[in-house]
């Protein structure tokens, strides 16, 4: 019996190393291990008629030339599917257009980011995001805003509603969580832990409780930066911001500064620059007076002073706010603030 299975044994391989296509394999698969007539199989099932003693040793024998030939069946099969292949690519027209690999790119909104961190990075600032889920202390109260203030109707915002975390205990008591609808928290956080003098960048996402439309979304970017350290005046502010734009643009940008109030900052301003569409001649984007509305800024409060524990008068900084959605649109003339978040690709693809 083991002479007759070593003989099928060798039978099998041959046959198998002769084969040229799949259909044969499958010949010789069911010449030695098909379930009725292979050869292998009717020895398996002869076994049983061998004395007890014989059947362990010829059984394990049968399994082990089944198995190795099984095996040798799908290895050929796989190497034949590969030289079809290769000779089916061999057989292609080579001058035929390849197939079109569509590679992604960055959104608008993150190629803008990574544009304004690094304009701000070479002036100087350190670069830092910062947390999105914020408190009611560090969002509103350290930046002058109580819960009285008026000024809170500014930045209606989104509170977490549930009972484990709902409220947060600190040394400065109990206050809510929300969603952050400016990245000036990071200014309290930052001045808590440092000490001047402090260039700092934010850029990060805020969310507001606010109908949208063309020019305002619930969801957006903010540019939070400030400066403190000892005789900054509104001079370091106005050379900062101009070379901040002109870098960004690209070109000589003009700047003017309007009177206007935020809770944090004293004195406070609209910062315009002029037109880059008209050159400051006057057109319908400026509104025919050769000036846009760019961003919000002025010289730190001294309650923000107090509030991070600094000396009164010891030092003196400015801080600005600047909507990063907005620089995408303006260099971009984009009319729509809700195009950059719609995820439609035929309007990222663009950029």
């Amino acid at each position: 019996m083991i002479s007759k299975i070593d003989e099928i044994k060798k039978q099998a391989l041959t046959d198998i190393e002769t084969a040229k296509d799949s259909p044969y394999l499958e010949a010789i698969w069911r010449k030695y291990l098909g379930r009725r007539e292979g050869k292998l199989t009717k020895i398996l099932r002869e076994i049983k008629d061998l004395p007890i003693s014989q059947r362990p040793k010829i059984g394990a024998l049968a399994n082990k030339v089944l198995q190795e030939i099984d095996e040798r069946i799908n290895k050929a099969k796989n190497c034949l599917s590969f030289s079809q292949k290769g000779k089916s690519a061999k057989q292609g027209d080579i001058t035929l257009p390849g197939e079109k690999v569509e590679l992604g790119h960055l959104h608008p909104l993150t190629q803008m980011r990574f544009k304004v961190a690094e304009i701000f990075a070479s002036l100087g600032f350190k670069i830092l995001d910062g947390n999105e889920l914020e408190t009611e202390y560090y969002n509103f109260e350290a930046l002058n805003i109580p819960a009285s203030h008026p000024a809170r109707d500014m930045w209606d915002t989104f509170f977490v509603d549930s009972p484990q975390s709902s409220l947060l205990k600190s040394k400065k008591g109990k206050y809510k969580l929300l969603l952050r609808t400016h990245t000036s928290s990071m200014q309290i956080r930052v001045m808590e832990k440092e000490k001047p003098p402090l260039r700092v960048c934010v850029i990060g996402r805020c969310f507001r409780n606010e109908a949208t439309d063309a020019s305002h979304e619930h969801t957006l970017y903010q540019i939070e930066g400030f400066c403190v350290d000892k005789e900054v005046s509104v001079a370091n502010l106005i050379y900062t911001l101009r070379g901040f734009l002109s870098l960004l643009f690209e070109r000589e940008v003009k700047v003017r500064l309007r009177p206007s109030y935020f809770p944090f900052t004293e004195p406070s301003f609209e910062m315009d620059f002029s037109c880059l569409n008209c050159q400051g001649k006057g057109c319908s984007v400026c509104g025919q007076t050769g000036w846009v509305e760019m961003l919000g800024c002025g010289m730190i409060h001294p309650k923000v002073y107090e509030a991070v524990g600094y000396a009164t008068g010891q030092y003196s900084g400015f801080a600005f706010g600047i909507g990063l959605d907005r620089l995408v649109m303006m260099k971009n003339q984009i009319d729509d603030i809700r195009w950059l978040h719609s995820g439609d690709l035929r309007f990222i693809k663009q950029f």
